[in-house]
């Protein structure tokens, strides 16, 4: 078990790795935020499909469990829409730090769905990301939009962590990806049905970003989904969205190394991706100790 923790861990660090790249290709795609997701969503399940007829996976659930999956594909598809909407209305340090606030919103939520009691070192944790987002950023109002953006994003995520902690459950991962990938295309293409989105110009796509479309559709979407879903099995939603607020720190390295100038490191972003760092640490050194308090019992 402890050796399926660890496993789990280092699988959930390199997904994370994943996604703090997806924000450097929201930059990269020319697309506004809704077509983006759509083709991003469309993309994963065509890929998933094909995973499953070569490795011959079932995809067959019960009709009450596939209602599930779906609508918690409606919450992971309005995530990526805010999370896109708020890199182009301000930039990727803003939106990725912002994501950082999902412990906390986990540490809330997560009660309240699973019916346990307040862990209060959980809150205090969330607390500390809190914090590090405000040495991080000098925040100025012309990113207002895209803060309110990135915090309702973050929210989103941690709520669909908490949804498939549940879910896992009963079923298998691939099960799961695949339906929750259909409900978020089913829900985006009825907006686009309804707000006559579906034009000449929304089919077309320039080369450049139909490849970096497919980058983001197979391996930042199909394979991280995968495996992040896989993981709920041995990590628990608050961990996992505490780890993910390290997307913030791969994400903005990376945005520094292609983007340069245009966004900026500062002292206060250290001292702040420090302390994100420390709560992971922290949260992962706490746990450990109280499954061994409880193995000796």
């Amino acid at each position: 078990m402890l050796a399926d923790n660890i496993k789990s861990q280092i699988y959930l660090h390199l997904i994370v790795f994943i996604w703090g790249f997806t924000a450097i290709l929201g930059q990269l795609i020319s697309l506004e935020a809704l077509p983006l997701v759509w083709y991003r969503i469309l993309i994963a399940v065509i890929t998933l499909l094909v995973f499953y007829v070569f490795t011959k996976q079932s995809i067959k659930a019960p009709k009450h469990r596939i209602i599930q999956f779906l609508g918690a594909g409606v919450v992971i598809a309005l995530h990526w829409l805010t999370f896109f909407l708020a890199i182009k209305v301000s930039n990727i340090s803003i939106t990725l730090a912002c994501l950082s606030t999902g412990a906390f919103f986990a540490s809330i939520l997560e009660p309240l769905i699973l019916k346990r009691k307040v862990v209060s070192y959980e809150v205090f944790f969330g607390f500390v990301v809190i914090c590090a987002l405000t040495l991080i950023f000098s925040v100025s109002g012309e990113y207002i939009e895209g803060i309110l953006l990135g915090l309702i994003a973050a929210c989103l995520s941690a709520l669909f962590s908490i949804i498939n902690s549940k879910l896992i459950v009963h079923t298998a991962a691939p099960v799961i990806t695949f339906y929750e990938m259909l409900g978020g295309l089913i829900v985006l293409s009825l907006v686009l049905l309804i707000t006559g989105g579906f034009t000449i110009e929304f089919f077309e796509v320039s080369l450049n970003d139909w490849m970096w479309l497919l980058l983001l559709g197979t391996v930042c979407t199909a394979f991280a989904f995968l495996g992040s879903v896989y993981i709920m099995r041995y990590l628990t939603p608050f961990t996992v969205m505490l780890t993910i607020n390290l997307e913030p720190v791969y994400g903005i390295l990376l945005a520094v190394a292609i983007f340069k100038d245009s966004e900026k490191m500062t002292l206060e972003f250290y001292i702040g991706a420090l302390l994100i760092l420390s709560t992971v640490v922290l949260n992962g050194i706490v746990k450990n100790r109280k499954k061994r308090k409880l193995s000796t019992r």
